[in-house]
């Protein structure tokens, strides 16, 4: 049939368009596992995108401060600033990341901060040797050893290092040095922490907080509880109570530390003498704990008490410590020490009680000429008398044998009506003699 004249016939069919396919969805769980993946290499890869970030946000700092191009050739200041933006909060969101992830490296990542220098004090002309860690903080945290040092309790010197003298003149005596290679240290070198050097029963620890603190309260015969310091190193009053974050609030400090004594002269030492000096009262102090961490393992050239009043008595028991294990000194902290006890010429040097008494051999007296005999007329011969009977000697009684004589404590020797009791007497021991004066009970 034809079209109508001037009417547009209808378009004729094209081919049939080919159905459409079905998107699959994800299921969701698949999903889940994709985001957990995601996350996963996220955080492994926090350290890196951290690190990234960083890069992308000093050159953004410097792009906008210097208005000129850099290598991630930003289009303009704009597009420079919001890159800087986002990559400072990528940087600081995949840091604290890291920190949470990585804690044992954030860790040492602090303890590799340098320590600022305490307000007052100038630069030090040495760098000090990095503190070991663990090595010279030492918390009072734990239970006590209680194990008796098996060794000999020994010292480098006698009593004569120290004896009667200032503490300016022992430091003349000591030999003036650089610092020997830190390698081959470790705090074991100077043997188990607190041993019972003294064999009294208790540890050095517990014995030095019981020296040290006042009120103190005790469980069984040794150790202690609480008590209150009066804090040398920075001149506060702590409260010191056992336990969980509490205990490290005071801390044992050697006052010669044990990196600094490895460094000047204790790798010579025997390892009996080096764990006599990490156990020596004289190098023992219960102090600040926040004080003792700042210390580290610095000598008087790069650390000194921020308490002023207690600086001469500490450098003159570092020196007395020096001389008596025959440790030598540092040419700045020599000039730091000599600067110190410039202003206490008179501070008195102290005496170790493990250091052996000096013997002083005593010169003979002259033997004065025999006197000549004066001239006797000879005597008359006489008959010779009969020798008379002598009887037969008694026989001797032995001495009695020393009694030996043991107090548990001070009480014990008051109701024995024995108080004070000195060195040398029976029943004198170290436990009754805090203060190592050689009187004990004189309180």
């Amino acid at each position: 049939m034809t079209s109508p004249v001037g009417l547009i016939p209808p378009p004729s069919p094209g081919p049939a368009e080919p159905p459409r396919k079905r998107r699959r969805r994800i299921p969701a769980w698949l999903w889940i596992v994709i985001g957990i993946v995601g996350l996963g290499l996220l955080v492994l890869l926090a350290p890196l995108l951290a690190a990234g970030a960083l890069t992308v946000l000093i050159t953004g700092i410097f792009s906008l401060a210097k208005s000129t191009p850099t290598w991630l050739r930003f289009r303009s200041r704009k597009t420079a600033m919001v890159a800087t933006i986002v990559s400072a909060v990528i940087f600081f969101a995949a840091g604290l990341m890291t920190s949470v992830v990585y804690p044992q490296a954030a860790a040492e990542g602090r303890a590799a901060a340098p320590v600022s220098t305490p307000v007052g004090f100038a630069a030090p002309s040495e760098a000090p040797s990095e503190p070991t860690p663990g090595g010279d903080d030492e918390s009072v945290d734990g239970e006590s050893t209680d194990v008796p040092f098996e060794g000999d309790v020994q010292t480098a010197s006698d009593t004569a290092t120290t004896a009667d003298q200032t503490a300016l003149a022992v430091l003349e005596t000591l030999e003036v040095k650089g610092r020997a290679p830190n390698a081959g240290y470790d705090r074991d070198q100077f043997g188990q922490r607190w041993l019972d050097v003294d064999r009294n029963g208790c540890d050095s620890r517990n014995d030095t907080l019981a020296r040290d603190l006042i009120d103190e309260v005790l469980s069984g015969p040794c150790k202690v509880m609480s008590g209150t310091l009066s804090d040398p190193f920075t001149g506060q009053t702590i409260d010191f109570v056992r336990g969980q974050g509490t205990s490290e609030l005071v801390q044992i400090d050697h006052v010669v530390a044990l990196s600094d004594a490895w460094q000047k002269g204790a790798q010579q030492l025997t390892a009996d003498q080096r764990a006599t000096f990490a156990n020596d009262p004289l190098n023992l102090l219960a102090v600040d704990g926040a004080a003792n961490a700042q210390k580290g393992d610095g000598d008087a050239a790069t650390w000194l008490p921020k308490n002023k009043a207690f600086r001469c008595e500490y450098v003159a028991r570092q020196v007395s410590v020096k001389a008596t294990y025959n440790l030598w000194v540092t040419a700045a902290e020599h000039d730091a020490i000599a600067r110190v006890l410039s202003s206490c010429p008179d501070q008195a040097a102290y005496t170790s009680t493990f250091a052996p008494v000096a013997v002083v051999e005593a010169e003979p007296d002259p033997e004065p000429a025999p006197a000549p005999a004066p001239a006797q007329p000879e005597p008359a011969p006489v008959a010779p008398a009969p020798a008379p009977v002598q009887p037969a000697p008694a026989p001797v009684a032995p001495a009695p044998a020393p009694v030996e004589v043991h107090y548990k404590n001070c009480d014990a020797v008051r109701a024995a009506g024995a108080a004070p009791v000195y060195a040398g007497q029976p029943g004198y021991a170290k436990h009754l003699d805090r203060d190592n004066d050689g009187i004990g009970c004189d309180k």
